[in-house]
């Protein structure tokens, strides 16, 4: 999502930028996923997934993180992913059928403002690089569902570019770019712990990590 048109949310007509994520799919590995994958991979090590746990993760995307998710809940667990695009499912559920992972993982696509699933259902939820792509007005409800399917004592783990106080100039210029320029470079930096709180979540770990100079959280919290 550095620079790249991501948003389901902000856009009148969904189908339409379901389109652009299908149009990136092929070459989203390429083009962001390099980059993120430090992020991502700090994210799953702080979610710390076992065996026999049932997991979602919200965005999926090409399925960078898919494969360790079902990888680390093993035979008796399950991985569960929705994203918008029916392309990024394409790719993704390529991946894990050449890892021979069908057994372990479903994927959909959906709106995470309606997550598809029941009440206190998933030891654990992730998104990387994805809350930051809803408008402010759709995170608190994104938040709340995830409450709604995760288990009373579940954990939640987001990955998010940050805003924070002293902003830096590569924010800056990013924050620029965004506001001219909203359909190419469409995510942007976002408060990250104080909605999760504010949705009833317990926040138990913060990291603080810097991609190109772009701060990014790494966030653990409890239901």
């Amino acid at each position: 999502p550095l620079f790249i048109a991501m948003n389901p949310k902000r856009f009148s007509s969904m189908s339409s930028t379901a389109k652009n994520y299908d149009r990136l799919s092929r070459v989203y590995d390429l083009l962001a996923g390099i980059a993120e994958k430090k992020y991502k991979l700090a994210g799953l090590r702080a979610l710390q997934v076992t065996a026999g746990e049932r997991v979602l993760e919200i965005g999926f995307g090409t399925g960078q993180c898919i494969l360790p998710l079902a990888k680390a809940v093993g035979d008796r667990g399950f991985v569960h992913g929705i994203d918008l695009s029916e392309g990024m499912l394409q790719v993704a559920d390529q991946k894990i059928k050449n890892a021979g992972l069908q057994a372990q993982v479903k994927l959909r696509c959906g709106d995470a403002r309606e997550l598809p699933y029941p009440a206190d259902y998933f030891d654990g939820v992730y998104l990387s690089f994805t809350l930051e792509l809803f408008a402010d007005s759709d995170i608190p409800i994104v938040l709340q569902e995830i409450r709604r399917v995760m288990k009373p004592e579940g954990r939640l783990c987001v990955v998010a570019m940050a805003k924070q106080k002293n902003t830096n100039l590569m924010t800056r210029l990013y924050v620029w770019l965004h506001q001219h320029f909203p359909t190419s470079i469409d995510c942007r930096p976002i408060e990250v712990v104080h909605p999760i709180t504010e949705s009833g979540f317990s926040v138990q770990q913060v990291k603080r990590m810097s991609l190109y100079g772009l701060p990014v959280d790494v966030v653990v919290a409890y239901g």
